[in-house]
């Protein structure tokens, strides 16, 4: 008999199966990314609910665990304990949560890999995509994100700012004096500010619209500079219109 491990979970992407299944991609506690057969789900009146399975979904699951089959069945599945249901918000508010959820799910789908459980990562998105905050600490959650991600995945932007070495360097991941694929002088000097916000747990530098665009997007490049599979970007172009 297949042997069944108890673990908490992320939703990352869901893809309908048979009629009425779908197969869902989830990032786990114990195990990591894996893929679940959810059963029945799509069928109508069905115990488990799609609604479920929303981007960043926190759930308790119950799967089967064999090591030798690439798709696994889930056997049981509900709400984390201790999850509070969102409360109700107004529709601009519940456009910047989808569209934060939307952009976190998405950089942990194209950067995370199957096999490598990262329970500390998980903790730290479980824990930030509840959002309990609005206005200016909102709009900086996405560089605050990405750096943090960074870090775990073992890639993060060198803080060695200096007046000697003021320009961020995204190839060699450090600050240097001048380089072929150094950011402009503001920018470099804003990505400082943000990642002692981040390294001190202190609040991130205020910044306008227009800077923080230009910084996550030239993030974004930076994890395409050293991450292969990160490719075809989406969800940033939809935040940028919502966290104005």
């Amino acid at each position: 008999m297949t042997p069944t491990l108890s673990t908490s979970a992320l939703v990352l992407h869901t893809t309908e199966y048979s009629e009425t299944s779908v197969i869902a991609k989830v990032f786990t506690r114990q195990l990591g990314v894996r893929s679940y057969i959810i059963k029945g789900v799509r069928k109508g009146g069905a115990r488990t609910k799609q609604n479920l399975l929303q981007p960043l979904s926190h759930l308790d699951l119950v799967v089967y665990n064999n090591p030798k089959t690439q798709i696994n069945y889930i056997k049981e599945m509900g709400r984390h304990i201790g999850e509070q249901p969102e409360q109700r918000l107004q529709p601009s508010d519940m456009a910047v949560h989808n569209a934060l959820r939307f952009f976190m799910t998405e950089v942990l789908y194209k950067t995370l890999r199957e096999e490598e459980p990262m329970p500390e990562l998980f903790d730290y998105v479980a824990d930030s995509s509840v959002f309990d905050n609005k206005g200016v600490e909102l709009s900086q959650h996405p560089i605050r994100f990405l750096l943090k991600v960074a870090r775990h995945l073992g890639i993060e932007p060198l803080d060695n700012y200096s007046s000697r070495e003021p320009l961020f360097d995204m190839l060699a991941g450090r600050y240097q004096y001048a380089g072929e694929h150094t950011l402009d002088a503001s920018t470099s000097q804003l990505l400082h500010y943000y990642l002692q916000a981040v390294h001190n747990g202190t609040p991130c530098p205020l910044a306008t619209l227009t800077q923080r665009t230009e910084l996550i997007n030239r993030l974004l490049e930076y994890y395409q500079m050293h991450l292969a599979e990160f490719r075809n970007f989406k969800s940033h172009e939809i935040l940028h219109t919502i966290l104005q």
